[in-house]
């Protein structure tokens, strides 16, 4: 489960969102509903354990923020977030994946035995690729296809994959309908169901979020510099409301603190 109460966060130069409020169970599926720079990304970083918020407190898979950061992201799993866990378009899709398993158990040894059928590291990966919906034989040269030849989908695949390697408890996706075609856009948001039909609570940011999304919304600044917004579960006979103060530069500060950590 995921709660937040008043759960906000005051960057360098101002507001970068506050008071947000919403109860989520496990195996949800959340979006964070808003405009580039409305604060969406450091609500997800902040959620994942990756920011520390400055207001309010939220509670994650039993865990409290911000008091327990380190446990937090332990539990919680980030795909592709620019400034902080973007894909390297050098490597390849296979040298991506090798080297998260080397950062998740120090694996040691070739591409080919990280990859070798039946093997324990294999089971893994394959079980992440399926949740992902990344089939590598698809690609234009298979894993040694580069990051950069990716088409978006396949990119936010990839990055959902190297997330779900470490089976974690929340996976938070940010961007995650971004330079999407409509129907490539329904097939990011099923594949993100799927996960969380099997019981990993699903974190999307996002500016359209699908009807049956818990949805959390953010708004850009108005002319003042500030903007509101408010959280609603679109399947429930109620919504919770919350203000979303944003500044951009506050919340550009803050992502930027999160990346250098």
């Amino acid at each position: 489960m995921i709660t937040a109460e008043g759960f906000g966060l005051e960057g360098p130069r101002g507001r970068v969102f506050r008071d947000v409020t919403f109860t989520a169970p496990a195996g949800s599926l959340i979006a964070v509903e808003g405009a580039s720079g409305s604060g969406r990304t450091c609500l997800l970083l902040s959620l994942t354990g990756r920011m520390r918020a400055t207001e309010g407190r939220a509670e994650v898979a039993g865990l409290r923020l911000p008091k327990q950061l380190a446990a937090v992201r332990r539990v919680a799993a980030l795909g592709s977030v620019t400034g902080v866990s973007e894909l390297d378009p050098a490597l390849t899709v296979g040298e991506h994946l090798r080297e998260r398993a080397l950062l998740r158990r120090r694996f040691g040894g070739s591409l080919r035995e990280l990859l070798r059928p039946g093997g324990t590291e294999a089971a893994r990966v394959d079980e992440a690729l399926s949740a992902a919906g990344l089939d590598l034989s698809a690609l234009p040269k298979a894993e040694r296809t580069a990051a950069r030849d990716l088409e978006r989908l396949e990119a936010l695949r990839l990055g959902t994959a190297l997330a779900l390697l470490t089976r974690p408890e929340v996976l938070a996706v940010d961007d995650t309908d971004h330079k999407l075609a409509p129907a490539e856009r329904e097939r990011a948001w099923a594949m993100l169901r799927g996960i969380a039909a099997n019981g990993t609570t699903v974190l999307a940011v996002c500016t359209q979020a699908p009807e049956d999304a818990v949805v959390v919304r953010t708004r850009a600044p108005a002319a003042d510099g500030h903007a509101d917004g408010h959280a609603t579960e679109r399947d429930a006979e109620h919504r919770d409301e919350h203000h979303d103060d944003t500044d951009e530069e506050g919340a550009a500060d803050a992502h930027a603190e999160a990346g250098s950590a």
